[in-house]
């Protein structure tokens, strides 16, 4: 399982999450334990929904950045 929620997007997931969870609360309905599926994608890093498209919010992976032409790499 590669990471693919960035840092920002975890941020906003656990925030939506929470907002959710607490209206759900607020209003006593069981549609608020829906906020648990962004907060769990945020500790997790990982969002099952992401594949089918290719997204990644996630770090770009260990690559080194490529020297310019003429330059020895390190």
């Amino acid at each position: 399982m590669k990471a693919n929620v960035g840092s920002m997007d975890r941020v906003i997931r656990v925030v939506a999450g929470c907002a959710i969870f607490a209206v759900g609360y607020y209003f006593k309905s069981w549609w608020g334990l829906v906020g648990i599926l962004p907060v769990l994608t945020a500790i997790f890093r990982f969002c099952p929904g992401y594949l089918p498209f290719g997204l990644s919010t996630g770090p770009k992976g260990d690559k080194q950045p490529e020297a310019p032409a003429g330059v020895p790499p390190k």
